[in-house]
């Protein structure tokens, strides 16, 4: 069954054991999209989608923060564009892809994760593959759609170092091909590159053997929110263009920082963007969010945001020696391949040298509950449940000022 809006191509599919109208669940392919107002005029007098005519009512004196007054300015009583061609056109322009028809939108990278499961997996009969230590979302959303979870835990041992194609936290392929091989009910292999939490990138080599394997008809997920903290030619959007059996998910929160527009991506080749499109829910990407988007992806915007991560990764390194001057203390080393804008760093037993989940906790919530006069309350992640991270506190990179701090409440705390 064909997928409807998608204009057919003669071009052979790459690899060719891949077939993504036996991956799309059959009630998807046979949808009918719904059409919005907006599809079909966005100009003159709009009499034609109920919107109020007369506008909102919010008082420009109400509980609104000054920075947000402007934006009661706005039509904000009009639906906003529900294609938003023009962020398309500049993802697919930032990322190296050749146009916007590689591009999907949705709120936060959680909207997407939860559509492909929709559109790709039967509840209650199919599957998605993890590899944990990874982002909870992706088993939070199968669970929601009655989706079988299985999983495959990342490499755990530090036995070849940290990070890269063997250390801890590596992508243990051969394992995920013997799960699939046996169990053709999974659909998806989510991947995070890097990994939250491990902060590790997955290899494009690891990737690439994934798609390339045969047994395996199904799509490979890969979640790149923290990419751009990875350096030049480390995402698999590069795969994209060769390879139908791929979909590549980044956002705007963290890099571009801009956490509170929730605007997701998903890049991935015509047909799998057709589908999305066709499942998604109107007006899904409100006008605020879009207007910001456009602003973001300015030439000069981008600049900036590469050169605030510039200074992150900075700051990560001094963040990350700091804390080895802490070992006295009982502070590990960090442990994955520092590839985003975090660290994972292990709480040790005071005894017996250990990573100690009770005395994590400890500083975890010491950390966010206490503070002294001249001190202010810092707030870290605690992972230690994770497969892995036996101790570790997750902690974000933060100004100079609050990686001071932190570091000043540790001391005090770790006595």
């Amino acid at each position: 069954m064909p997928i409807l809006g998608l204009i057919p191509s003669s071009e052979p599919t790459k690899p060719a054991h891949f077939d993504i109208e036996k991956v799309i669940r059959p009630n998807i392919l046979a949808l009918h999209p719904y059409r919005c107002a907006r599809d079909d005029y966005q100009e003159g007098i709009l009499l034609d989608a109920n919107e109020n005519a007369l506008g909102h009512s919010i008082e420009a004196s109400s509980r609104i923060p000054p920075e947000l007054q402007s934006t009661l300015g706005a039509n904000l009583n009009r639906y906003p564009d529900p294609s938003h061609d023009e962020i398309k056109l500049r993802i697919a322009t930032l990322r190296g892809l050749p146009s916007g028809k590689h591009v999907f939108l949705g709120v936060g990278s959680d909207e997407v994760i939860d559509l492909i499961m929709r559109v790709c997996v039967a509840p209650a009969r199919e599957k998605i593959l993890i590899t944990p230590p990874t982002y909870g979302m992706y088993a939070v959303c199968a669970q929601v759609n009655d989706i079988g979870v299985v999983r495959c835990h990342l490499n755990l041992s530090g036995s070849e170092g940290e990070g890269g194609d063997k250390g801890r936290f590596s992508l243990l392929v051969d394992p995920i091909k013997e799960t699939v091989s046996k169990d053709p009910s999974i659909k998806l292999i989510f991947l995070c590159s890097p990994g939250n939490p491990t902060g590790t990138l997955i290899s494009l080599k690891a990737i690439r053997s994934l798609l390339e394997y045969e047994p395996f008809k199904g799509i490979v997920i890969v979640d790149e929110a923290y990419i751009d903290f990875a350096g030049e030619d480390a995402s698999a959007v590069s795969l994209v263009k060769d390879y139908a059996n791929i979909c590549v998910m980044q956002t705007l929160s963290k890099s571009f920082g801009l956490a509170a527009i929730r605007l997701g991506v998903a890049l991935a080749q015509p047909p799998l963007i057709q589908v999305l499109s066709n499942t998604k829910a109107p007006y899904n990407i409100s006008a605020p969010t879009a207007h910001l988007a456009v602003a973001a992806l300015e030439p000069g915007a981008v600049q900036g945001m590469r050169d605030k991560i510039r200074t992150l990764l900075e700051s990560r390194e001094r963040l990350k020696a700091s804390l080895e001057k802490l070992a006295h203390l009982g502070i590990g080393e960090s442990i994955g391949g520092n590839d985003a804008n975090f660290l994972l760093i292990p709480i040790l037993d005071a005894n017996t040298g250990m990573p100690n989940n009770t005395r994590s906790v400890k500083v975890y919530k010491t950390l966010a509950e206490e503070k002294g006069v001249d001190e202010s309350h810092v707030v870290v992640r605690y992972r230690g449940s994770e497969a892995g991270c036996e101790g570790c506190l997750r902690i974000t990179v933060g100004t100079e000022r609050e990686n001071a701090m932190l570091l000043k409440r540790l001391e005090r705390v770790l006595v």
